[in-house]
Order: C-alpha cells, then sequence, then structure tokens
C-alpha cells in the first residue's frame, strides 16, 4: 500500500509540473483573425521563475500587423520602435516597481490592423527576469519555447477598404475591447485543449498503474 502511494503522489507531483510548464508561456490572443480586420489583439504574459520576477518583456511586430495603439497598463511603461517609414515594429513594456512573481501573470492589450495578404502573424516574445536572463519565445509550434502564433483567415468580403475601412475603426475597436473577455475565454480554451488530452493520459496512466499493482499484491 505504502509503494501505491508513493507512486500516486510522484505522479500527480508529474502532472502538476507538467501542466505548468505547458501553460508557462506568453501568448497573444486572438488565435484567429481575418485579413483586413482591425483587431485588439492581448499579450498574456506568465511569470515561470521561482527565485525571479519578470520586469520586462518585449514583443516584435511582423509585417502582417500594423499596431498602431497600447493600452496604458498601471505599473508598466512601455517604449516603441519604429523603422524607416514610420511603422512600430516592436514594444517594449517595463514594470515600474519589481516585477512579476511566479504566481502572476499581466495582459497588454494593443490594437491594429491585419494585413489584407496575410495568412499568419507570428509574435516573437523575450521575457527578461530580475536576475538577467531572457527567455526568448522565438521557437516553432512544437518547441520548448514557441512563438505564439495568430491564424489569418481570409477575408470574408463584408469588410470595406479605403475611406469605408478607416471610417469603421473606431466602431471594430469598441466591439472588440467590448467583447474582448469572453473572446480569450474561449480561444484560451481550445489553445489548452493539447494539454488537457495529455493531462488525462497521465492520469490514466496512473490508474493502470494502481490497478496493475493492486493486482500483483
Amino acid at each position: 500500500m505504502k509503494k501505491i502511494l508513493t507512486l500516486t503522489i510522484a505522479m500527480i507531483g508529474a502532472i502538476i509540473l507538467f501542466a505548468g510548464a505547458a501553460s508557462a508561456h506568453v501568448s497573444v490572443q486572438p488565435q484567429e483573425t481575418s485579413q483586413g480586420n482591425y483587431e485588439v489583439f492581448t499579450v498574456r504574459v506568465p511569470s515561470e521563475k521561482e527565485d525571479a520576477q519578470t520586469t520586462k518583456v518585449e514583443v516584435k511586430f511582423p509585417e502582417e500587423v500594423n499596431i498602431t495603439r497600447f493600452e496604458d497598463k498601471p505599473g508598466w511603461t512601455y517604449e516603441v520602435q519604429k523603422d524607416d517609414t514610420g511603422k512600430i515594429t516592436s514594444v517594449v513594456w517595463a514594470a515600474e516597481e519589481k516585477g512579476l512573481s511566479a504566481t502572476e501573470f499581466v495582459q497588454f492589450n494593443i490594437q491594429g490592423k491585419v494585413g489584407d495578404e496575410a495568412t499568419e502573424i507570428v509574435w516573437k516574445a523575450y521575457q527578461t527576469y530580475s536576475d538577467g536572463s531572457t527567455v526568448e519565445w522565438i521557437g516553432a509550434p512544437d518547441a520548448d519555447k514557441p512563438a505564439s502564433v495568430t491564424t489569418v483567415n481570409p477575408a470574408d468580403g463584408s469588410s470595406d477598404h479605403g475611406h469605408g475601412a478607416a471610417a469603421a475603426e473606431p466602431s471594430k475597436d469598441h466591439n472588440a475591447a467590448g467583447d474582448l473577455a469572453n473572446d480569450t475565454e474561449a480561444k484560451s480554451a481550445t489553445n489548452n485543449l493539447p494539454l488537457y488530452l495529455s493531462i488525462a493520459a497521465l492520469i490514466a496512466g496512473l490508474l493502470a498503474l494502481v490497478i496493475s499493482l493492486k493486482k500483483r499484491g
């Protein structure tokens, strides 16, 4: 019985550690949008180090999206970088105080227009800790440190372009901001499906092991 209890505790610990490692990465919501959309994106930054705080986050903006606005976040400052044409290419958020501990996260809202011919937006992020280390979230989707990716679907033809699109921007921004919480929650559930399936597989393995040990006993 002691052997079963020990193995059970070990398996539960592995499940907790696996879930934490799989979910603690910089991500951008929503994970799907459409060509030509004026979109509110949310950069979600969890902190994962036990002995250091997240003090700075940099996110680079690829050609497929034109970010123009940033929501003010109390406790954080931000600085943008631009190319020779004036397009914003990246932003750096810096904590005004100690930063984020291992049990905390922060969300930054940004707004911009999705490219008319974009197929995906790859968000490369760099998370800096108080100990001077930097975690680069720039890898492929199956990498240990993946960059967040937003899939861009073809335009449905209902959106106007040119002056019409410019005139519609405030209304679209308002709707996107109003629906942000619900949309983010739904996308997060979809994004975490592989994690839930992996945890279910670990639990199934644990039950099979316990049953096998009982039969041997």
